[in-house]
């Protein structure tokens, strides 16, 4: 079976419409692909290390230059080949990538169920001057890729493929270009750097790392227990703080025909896009120590694609200008309706962080005492509602409403009044019905 959008066949040679001739990627892309050798070998080496060290002291001198240079010509030729027997070419309806050299296969990938086509620069591909392809399908959650590609061409082939997606002619896709960009926000770096540091897991991670090791050395004297423990830990704490700053780094918003772009990256720079209509959740996301400050973060729920944040930091002011972008017609609730007060039976304390609000654009809810989460709905995105019950909710009259969405999600509204809870599950399926009907239709560039 395959996704829909893409189909994976034996190539034949046949395509669905006129091809427009097939090209070859960027002639650095042989030099990527032939570390698959030298990666295999070290699979070797890690998954058997005593016997790679046995088998490295009985090699001579002679042995191993020879070796190495086996092991270098195999790869390089391996990558040659690869990059030789792959080709992509844009058809009248369809992108179609060929590739393999003893088993072939061509993904079709239909124009019009692109729904985002990204550019990203690992830190060597900028300094070669070229860039990858990643283009989301709607139905699938693996993304196809085009690396590498040459800087110019990759935005210029990125262009194309969202015109077409369009409903732009093949022979006037090509001249459309670069739909203009209009920039909304931008994050400084000095307010990412404090927002991490004001962030608990951050420190929490950090703690960690450095309280774990010593009290393990105390408890068994063994370096290797120390070792595998520590490691996985500090790198947990660079992940969270240094690996959030660099991914982070010159964070960027704007707005265009085809969607909002996002720009970021220290070291690997990536160009998002967020898809016009695709958006099936906004959370807005509010820390502990992020509230005297008035910050939060926003994070998306887009059917189909790995793109997750909108916003890594901003004020609640600015935030909800983006948010308004994303979904038209939609503003953040100010207030929200807390559970009844014998919600405080259930779950004591933390009852108090849990709210509802329902206005004509979206089903909002939201959970957290400490750090809160806002999730924003759109009523056209909800795919079914639910209402669930335990018995110790029935004693207190208490049921939860479950919004399903698009994305595989879910946005809950706990605690409800039993027949708050009922009354909210009938209007939500009718909301829900309406929105469909009258929404607007899921086009780039409309």
């Amino acid at each position: 079976m395959t996704a829909p959008g893409v189909e994976g066949a034996i190539d034949t040679g046949q395509t669905a419409g006129k091809a427009v001739g097939e090209r070859r990627l960027h002639p650095v892309t042989p030099f990527r692909r032939a570390w698959a050798p030298v990666a295999v070998l070290t699979g070797w080496a890690v998954h058997d290390p005593n016997q790679a060290q046995e088998q490295l002291t009985k090699l001579t001198t002679t042995m191993f230059l020879g070796g190495l240079a086996v092991l270098v010509t195999a790869g390089a030729l391996y990558g040659f080949l690869t990059w030789w027997f792959t080709y992509f070419a844009v058809t009248d309806s369809e992108l179609r990538i060929r590739t393999g050299l003893l088993f072939r296969r061509t993904a079709h990938i239909r124009l019009e169920r692109i729904q985002a086509v990204d550019v990203t620069q690992p830190l060597l591909a900028r300094v070669a001057g070229v860039a990858k392809l990643r283009i989301d399908v709607v139905g699938t959650d693996k993304k196809d890729e085009l690396a590498f590609l040459g800087q110019g061409e990759a935005r210029r082939l990125r262009a194309e493929l969202l015109a077409r997606a369009a409903g732009f002619a093949p022979e006037t896709a090509r001249e459309v270009g670069e739909a203009p960009s209009h920039e909304l926000m931008r994050v400084p770096p000095g307010k990412l750097a404090i927002s991490i540091l004001l962030t608990g897991a951050t420190w929490g991670s950090l703690a960690a790392a450095l309280v774990a090791p010593p009290f393990l050395w105390l408890t068994t004297h063994s370096v290797w227990t120390v070792l595998a423990t520590a490691v996985p830990l500090l790198g947990a704490a660079a992940t969270t703080s240094v690996g959030r700053f660099v991914g982070e780094y010159d964070w960027t918003v704007g707005e265009s025909p085809d969607g909002l772009r996002i720009d970021h990256g220290l070291l690997d720079r990536t160009h998002e896009t967020v898809p016009p209509g695709r958006v099936q959740t906004v959370r807005i996301v509010e820390p502990l120590m992020w509230r005297p400050l008035r910050w939060v973060r926003v994070e998306l729920d887009v059917a189909g694609s790995a793109n997750s944040v909108l916003v890594p930091v901003a004020p609640r002011a600015v935030a909800e200008s983006v948010v308004a972008r994303v979904l038209p017609g939609a503003t953040v609730p100010g207030e929200l309706l807390r559970p009844p007060g014998r919600a405080r039976w259930c779950v004591p304390l933390w009852w108090r962080g849990y709210g509802l609000a329902v206005t004509d654009a979206v089903f909002a809810a939201r959970h957290g005492l400490l750090r809160r989460r806002l999730a924003l709905v759109p009523h056209a995105k909800v795919q079914s509602v639910r209402l669930t019950q335990g018995p110790w909710g029935r004693l207190w009259r208490l049921a939860d409403v479950h919004v399903d969405t698009g994305a595989d999600k879910t946005v809950t509204a706990r605690l409800r009044g039993a027949g708050e809870a009922g009354s909210l599950l009938r209007e939500q399926a009718e909301r829900s019905r309406t929105g469909r009907r009258t929404a607007r239709p899921d086009r780039w560039m409309a």
